[in-house]
């Protein structure tokens, strides 16, 4: 059975804990300085939160397998939509040894699907990272290859999100 998987970069870790387990009704099953994650049955999702430099929001969607087999069978669907898919095999990240496919929809956001094949005491491989020269060691999120920037809405946009900080009076979502 596939696991919908959010992963969003938070300013505070210990707030987003607090704010997330009261919206859960669960404490997080990994917790760590940087990050904490929830493997939720109902809703079926593994939430995941980190702090580590990413810009604030949404990092990354993803589906999550069980099996080698639906892994191949995720890589074929997307290799229809997308052909080349960023394949990648045992990498570390996100405190989990993983083998894992990446797309990018046609808004940029970053998608994998993924098998975990076992937990890491590290949140990932900073070294091969700095080392490409895509990321600092130790900072910005190691496991999207193919993020493409984000677009900010002006705060006189549309958004189906209320916003606390000014009224508005036009219709919503």
């Amino acid at each position: 059975m596939k696991r919908l998987h959010v992963h969003i970069s938070v300013d505070n870790i210990a707030d987003s804990i607090k704010f997330y387990s009261g919206l859960f009704a669960s404490e997080p099953s990994v917790v760590k300085t940087d990050y904490a994650k929830w493997m939720l049955e109902d809703p079926r999702v593994n939430f995941a939160i980190s702090q580590r430099g990413a810009e604030t929001g949404l990092n990354h969607l993803g589906i999550q397998v069980e099996s080698a087999v639906e892994l191949s069978e995720m890589q074929c669907r997307i290799e229809a939509l997308q052909p080349g898919v960023e394949k990648e095999e045992g990498v570390a990240c996100c405190y989990a040894k993983s083998d894992k496919y990446w797309v990018n929809d046609p808004s940029g956001i970053a998608w994998e699907t993924f098998h975990t094949l076992d937990t890491i005491p590290v949140f990932g491989e900073p070294d091969k990272a700095a080392a490409s020269g895509e990321t600092p060691a130790g900072t910005g999120a190691c496991c999207v290859p193919l993020a493409k920037p984000r677009i900010k809405l002006s705060a006189e946009g549309p958004c189906c999100v209320p916003n606390t900080q000014k009224s508005t009076t036009g219709a919503c979502c």
